[in-house]
């Protein structure tokens, strides 16, 4: 068998190369009048989760892409014949991996099990899958806690593997490591065109409202709602409130993966953050004002802070030409919103 090697590390002028009309993903082409003739299908692998539908709303503008969705009724991601048989019958030219299984720490810690078994079948399923299809092209999301629990701040990808892990999200960040390092040597061994990328703490329209398995920004929407719908005169807070946490919109998200689908020749693994941080007491004041909440904030400094700093060095990102939009305030009231058109729907997720 004849095998294609990527080089190891690959030219500044390459990775930053658009692809011509004819390549592998012609998101954007180059003559109008090559519209009607071009055609690319794209799987999303997720597309009901606040990642995925993002990336529909995203993708779904762009001119002579077809998006191929599936929800779990229709196509069981942890049954390899079933993704197997899906990309033999729909042929896609690209595949991207935004399920998994999330949670927050509770969640992350209650059930390590299922969360280290589901995100590797689905990343094993997915990536050997769209190899054996032919594939053209696959993005592969993972997350921040991926990076070990102490690693340099900024986080750069370099320091992947560099250290243990938070003990709360090993797993699945453990899962989330193998995936990448799947489309890695994926790409290695056969030279597809399979890369991953690092999001930083998301949050948006469709995020989780459950009371113990949120992350923190819809645990603090939902907390502050409720306590300014109660008259409530006083909301407890956990911590000092000190740590630093970044965040980034969902759409934000969704446009970055785009850009990086129209390089040439991506990095294996990039980040994708703001590049700033705020302290969680900041975040929380930010919710409450947002919200209407006009009580008073307290901190229970008994209670455990976690990790000091958690923010993502974007600076290959930023050099490869993509920034963040979104302000962080403007998100958050654009999310309020979002949740209070989902709650009076009887969609939000909780």
């Amino acid at each position: 068998m004849s095998v294609t090697r990527m080089p190891a590390t690959l030219p500044a002028s390459e990775a930053t190369r658009k692809l011509a009309p004819d390549t592998l993903f012609p998101l954007r082409p180059a003559c109008p009048a090559r519209e009607a003739r071009i055609r690319m299908k794209i799987f999303i692998a997720g597309h009901q989760g606040m990642v995925g539908a993002a990336l529909v709303r995203r993708l779904g503008r762009e001119p002579g892409v077809t998006l191929l969705l599936r929800d779990r009724a229709a196509l069981d991601l942890a049954s390899q014949t079933a993704v197997e048989k899906f990309y033999a019958t729909e042929k896609p030219d690209t595949a991207i991996i935004a399920a998994a299984r999330v949670g927050g720490i509770h969640a992350n810690s209650a059930y390590p099990a299922e969360f280290i078994y589901s995100n590797l079948i689905i990343a094993t399923n997915t990536i050997h899958g769209a190899w054996q299809a032919g594939v053209k092209r696959l993005l592969f999301l993972g997350s921040s806690c991926i990076y070990p629990k102490h690693a340099p701040q900024p986080m750069p990808e370099d320091c992947l593997l560099t250290g243990p892990l938070e003990p709360t999200n090993e797993a699945y960040a453990v899962a989330k490591i193998a995936g990448l390092k799947l489309a890695q040597f994926y790409r290695q061994q056969y030279g597809v065109a399979f890369h991953s990328a690092m999001p930083t703490n998301l949050y948006g329209p469709g995020d989780n409202y459950h009371p113990q398995n949120s992350h923190v920004l819809p645990a603090l929407i939902r907390r502050f709602h409720a306590a300014r719908e109660a008259g409530l005169a006083e909301v407890v807070a956990w911590g000092s409130g000190t740590p630093r946490r970044e965040f980034l919109h969902v759409d934000d998200l969704a446009d970055a993966c785009a850009f990086l689908l129209t390089l040439n020749n991506p990095p294996d693994l990039i980040n994708l953050g703001t590049g700033t941080d705020v302290t969680i007491r900041e975040l929380t004041e930010t919710v409450a004002d947002v919200t209407g909440f006009k009580g008073r904030v307290t901190w229970d400094t008994t209670k455990p802070d976690g990790t000091p700093r958690k923010l993502m060095d974007v600076s290959k990102l930023s050099a490869l030409g993509w920034r963040a939009k979104t302000a962080l305030r403007d998100g958050i009231e654009q999310t309020y919103a979002s949740y209070l058109a989902e709650k009076a729907a009887g969609t939000l997720r909780e």
